[in-house]
């Protein structure tokens, strides 16, 4: 659990996660999301502690569970279709579960969140796959 290609594994997923997402939901989609939320609770100041702690916890809980996942098969690809699964799940799964039980975006943003949370952790995904096929002990 806490070998050096899964430590490694987290701090490279880490900084993909911080940097990617902040540049993707804070930037390039901002406008996008504004106008289809239908409730905003945001805060006006983010917690960047805070997300950055968040983000460490998954980063280390998404390397640990590829690490089981591969079973010694790392790769980009491999990655990337781990990361995309997650995605799927978090996106579509747990995004249109909120969507009919809070209705914080309209079905659009739900849906256009669902496919960037299928790339973002494909991503993310393939880091880890990467840095696992590099730090993998050779046999």
């Amino acid at each position: 659990m806490f070998s050096k290609s899964n430590l490694l594994a987290t701090l490279a997923a880490f900084v993909t996660m911080f940097l990617l997402g902040y540049g993707i939901w804070e930037f390039l989609l901002a406008d996008f999301f504004a106008g289809h939320t239908l409730k905003n609770f945001m805060n006006e100041d983010m917690n960047m502690g805070l997300i950055a702690g968040s983000n460490v916890i998954i980063a280390f809980i998404l390397s640990t569970v590829y690490s089981k996942w591969a079973r010694g098969h790392h790769s980009a690809k491999e990655g990337f279709s781990y990361g995309a699964w997650i995605g799927a799940f978090t996106g579509f799964g747990i995004g249109l579960l909120n969507y009919a039980v809070s209705g914080l975006m309209d079905i659009t943003g739900t849906l256009v969140n669902g496919i960037v949370e299928v790339i973002f952790y494909g991503i993310v995904g393939a880091v880890i796959g990467l840095v696992y096929q590099k730090t993998a002990t050779k046999e």
